[in-house]
């Protein structure tokens, strides 16, 4: 028989791996147990790889097939797996040696236990360059329609969770969304001014560094894309090469050989654009097309949300920042501790507030509030709120007068939200503490024994509800008891740690009547406890483990917490204060005053410089019973620096001043003398009238 052109002798008949390898046909076989996969020879020439380039697993393919194409082969064996079929067949796009593109069909029969487990794949690997019309022609526009169109329904479900850009960014690298469009490259620019600012390349494979901020003239694809508004479609190098020489270096080296550039429109305006690098040639087809564009207009949508978002979350951090204190002050004999959490609901913003105020002379005043709500209203009233309520404070208002005019304040806003607060007056001297509450938590105190326990604070209304007694005074001028705000007195021993927060720290979810859920506090106040209790000591690292009390079970609402903690007193035994009442018309008063000053100087250690004392004293209390006709207190304590520190409290709002006294003159020599015998003296307003004081440096001794 002749010999047919140049193929060798063949048996008659053909074995099977002789008509296999004349096809083309290669074998694999593959353990699904192990991952290992083996191709023969012909199977290997199929692919043009050689035995040392392959890996011997499935992995080993992908420098023949395109990783879209390896994607979407990995759901067609998946879902015959998960399906109980014994076989399945695909074709694929693959790669020559050189580059240029080709068709690929495989085909497996799936290998099951009794169990119906799969452990092992066995087909076939051909080439299908000669299979009539385009290879799967109708297999693959079907599969290339579902993939597509899954792609955008995939993408615009993650999108919908986005809420900034990195969220929207993250869904360029997440390989069930823009992976399965088979691009090798994803950009995401935003317009920026004049430029375009690339936030984001997906790692699918390659990098084209186009400029990090680009201008909207320049000649790159991107920007004709945000200048035109349309979307730009590069079917093959050549057009890379001859439409945008300055992007063409970059795109050389790689094996990209098509792209598409899609503007980002949101409500008519461009705000970015996304750019799609792939490996195969040709045009795009009319419905790719339209998918893509209808994926271009939902990544704009939440691009946009989530720029607005950010924006907004922006503007309510900087309104946050400037509503509280820029700075928690340094305060003499106590450390104090801090934390700000926002909800993570809402606008990430809300009215929790705190502040601390040094009063002199080792006071100090805290305080932490909650005003209704989380929105940029709330954080706007609580700034209102907390200056004003410092104000108050600030003018030596009692504790409980101060509260009933914050109330009066913020009902006459009429803003329709209410607060609630608590403030502790802290003498850090003495560790005695003025504490009121409106309608807030009790505060909670850790002894420097390890105990804790909270303080049952008598409490008023929230600030900003009317008083329950409408004859009750809630505006200026109410007193300590009578305003609505009765004040509570405790003692801070060295070492004891005072809690203040607010209730977004101990709310924890709970289960109510039919399965609804409503917050349980009193479940959050124990574990808050048990965390003071077995907490560090440091207030900072204290801070810290309570803020980790909230977690994932919290967010709801925002947060704030104060933590003070009392350090040993500086003052020697017998340092504590002295006041006294100075009545009209009482004459033995100033002599009882004076007497009384004489004593604690001796006993302070400044016994040479009593009559000095004594003397200027005496001239701050004849100014009181003279000039004014209320009651006086006069009051005497040796402070932190070892100053004797003298005050005189009075109802009068003139403030005195310091003027000269012609010869003849009977008065208007006592400040003058104050002024020479003092080391330091000035006036302070307290509430509805003044306090002058003076101080006189004096060395401690021995054993005073």
């Amino acid at each position: 028989m002749a010999e047919r052109g140049q193929h060798p002798r063949v048996d008659w008949p053909a074995r099977p791996d002789t008509s296999l390898a004349l096809n083309r046909m290669g074998t694999f076989d593959w353990d699904l147990d192990s991952g290992q996969m083996h191709l023969d020879a012909t199977a290997l020439e199929v692919l043009e790889l050689r035995p040392d380039e392959f890996t011997g697993t499935p992995a080993g393919l992908g420098a023949r097939i395109a990783r879209g194409e390896q994607d979407r082969l990995d759901a067609r064996v998946t879902e015959a797996l998960e399906d109980g079929r014994s076989h399945y067949g695909a074709y694929v796009r693959s790669r020559h040696r050189d580059g240029s593109p080709g068709w690929t069909h495989i085909q497996g029969s799936i290998l099951r236990d009794p169990h119906g487990r799969p452990y092992r794949v066995i087909g076939i690997l051909r080439d299908a360059a000669h299979d009539p019309g385009e290879p799967g022609a109708g297999n693959e526009q079907v599969e290339g329609r579902r993939r597509m169109t899954g792609v955008v329904e995939r993408t615009t479900a993650i999108l919908a969770h986005a809420r900034t850009v990195n969220d929207v960014t993250d869904v360029l690298k997440d390989p069930e969304a823009l992976g399965h469009l088979g691009a090798v490259s994803v950009m995401l620019g935003i317009v920026d001014g004049g430029r375009i600012h690339l936030v984001a390349e997906g790692q699918l494979g390659s990098y084209v560094p186009e400029i990090e901020y680009t201008r909207i003239d320049a000649r790159l694809p991107m920007s004709a894309a945000v200048r035109t508004m349309q979307p730009v479609f590069l079917a093959s190098r050549e057009e890379f090469e001859h439409g945008y020489p300055q992007l063409w270096p970059y795109i050389e080296p790689l094996s990209v050989r098509s792209g598409v550039y899609l503007p980002l429109v949101a409500q008519g305006r461009v705000i970015g654009a996304l750019g799609l690098l792939y490996t195969r040639d040709g045009d795009f087809t009319a419905e790719e097309r339209n998918l893509l564009v209808a994926l271009g207009s939902g990544i704009a949508q939440s691009l946009q949300r989530a720029i607005l978002f950010e924006q907004e979350h922006d503007l309510a951090e900087g309104l946050q920042r400037a509503m509280l204190p820029r700075r928690i002050p340094e305060v003499a004999g106590a450390r104090i501790a801090v934390r700000y959490r926002a909800a993570r609901v809402g606008r990430d913003i809300g009215g929790d507030w705190y502040d601390v105020i040094p009063l002199g002379d080792g006071r100090v005043g805290v305080m932490i509030g909650d005003v209704e709500g989380h929105d940029t209203d709330a954080a706007a009233v609580m700034g209102q709120l907390r200056i004003v309520l410092r104000a108050y404070i600030t003018e030596g208002h009692t504790p409980g007068t101060a509260m009933a005019r914050a109330s009066a304040f913020l009902r006459e806003l009429e803003t329709e939200r209410f607060a609630t607060c608590t403030y502790a007056d802290i003498d850090l001297t003495t560790g005695m503490a003025q504490l009121v509450r409106a309608g807030h938590l009790d505060p909670v105190v850790r002894r420097g024994d390890g105990s804790c326990h909270r303080l049952q604070v008598a409490g008023g209304l929230p600030l900003g509800l009317p008083a329950r007694d409408p004859g009750s005074s809630g505006g200026a001028g109410g007193g300590g008891g009578g305003n609505g705000y009765p004040v509570t007195s405790v003692e801070l021993h060295p070492g004891d740690t005072l809690v203040l927060c607010t209730d977004g720290l101990i709310e924890r979810p709970g289960t109510g009547v039919g399965g609804e859920r409503v917050p349980d506090d009193e479940a959050g106040m124990r574990e808050l406890m048990d965390a003071v209790r077995a907490g560090p000591v440091e207030v900072e690292e204290l801070a810290d483990v309570l803020c980790d009390l909230v977690g994932d079970a919290g967010g709801g609402d925002d947060m704030a917490l104060l933590l003070l903690r009392r350090r040993g007193t500086p003052h020697p035994r017998g340092g504590g204060p002295l006041r006294h009442r100075l009545m009209p018309g009482d004459p033995d008063a100033p002599a009882m005053a004076r007497h009384l000053i004489r004593a604690a100087v001796a006993a302070w250690g400044a016994w040479d410089q009593a009559d000095e004392i004594e003397l200027a004293a005496d001239e701050l209390m004849t100014n009181a019973l003279v000039h004014t006709d209320g009651v006086g207190l006069v009051s005497m304590r040796l402070t932190s620096e070892g100053r004797i520190r003298i005050e005189v409290e009075d109802t009068s709002s003139a403030l005195p001043r310091r003027r000269e006294a012609d010869d003849w003159a009977v008065s208007g020599r006592g400040l003058m003398l104050v002024d020479r015998l003092a080391d330091a003296w000035g006036v302070e307003p307290r509430g509805g009238g003044k306090c002058v004081w003076c101080e006189f440096a004096v060395p401690l001794r021995g054993d005073a």
